[in-house]
Order: C-alpha cells, then sequence, then structure tokens
C-alpha cells in the first residue's frame, strides 16, 4: 500500500489534550480513516503546533481526502513517499574481501 506524507496548517493551532478526551479523539481519528481503508501512522508536529507532517498508508490521495474530511482536518499537501533506511545499505556494503575480489575481476 503507498505511503503518504500529509502537511496540514491549523491556524490557532493543534490542541488534542494529554487526557481521556485526546484518547478519544485520536481514535476517532482511526476508527473513520479505516472507513476509507486508511490507516495513520504517526505524525510530527512543529513547537508552535500549527503545523503537522503525518505519515498515512492508503490506497489513494483521493482516500485520504475523504478521511480527512470525515474527520474535519485540513489538507495543505499530499506526497506519496517511500522509506529510506540508511541501515539497509550497512547490508549490502561488500566485506573487505569481496570489494577486493571485485575490483581484481
Amino acid at each position: 500500500m503507498p505511503r503518504y506524507i500529509i502537511e496540514r496548517t491549523f491556524p490557532k493551532c493543534l490542541a488534542i489534550p494529554a487526557s481521556q478526551e485526546g484518547v478519544q479523539a485520536a481514535l476517532g481519528v482511526v476508527a473513520r480513516n479505516a472507513d476509507h481503508g486508511v490507516t495513520w501512522v504517526h505524525s510530527y508536529v512543529t513547537e508552535d503546533r500549527k503545523k503537522t507532517f503525518c505519515v498515512y498508508d492508503a490506497p489513494s490521495p483521493e482516500a485520504v481526502r475523504r478521511a480527512a474530511a470525515d474527520n474535519g482536518l485540513p489538507v495543505d499537501h499530499i506526497t506519496v513517499v517511500r522509506v529510506l533506511d540508511p541501515y539497509f545499505y550497512l547490508y549490502l556494503a561488500p566485506t573487505p574481501t569481496a570489494a577486493a575480489a571485485a575490483v581484481e575481476v
């Protein structure tokens, strides 16, 4: 399933209380997202809480937009992304012996 970064701007600021009310709000978003086959992976919030960068798995940008509308959330921009993991390359690095053999060929 494709992965997306969703940029959102909150003019007043994003306020999710660290309470049962906040838990219910977050779980409500998760449930409404699921209605569209969308999964909220996690989000990054700026220090002033006016902008978020949310990581989502979804079948399409349209599904993300429908879920956002159902949740009353803004969508500034949707970018399809792929994971670039620097540690993946450690497993591909040739051993010194393999590197020397490759140079000799």
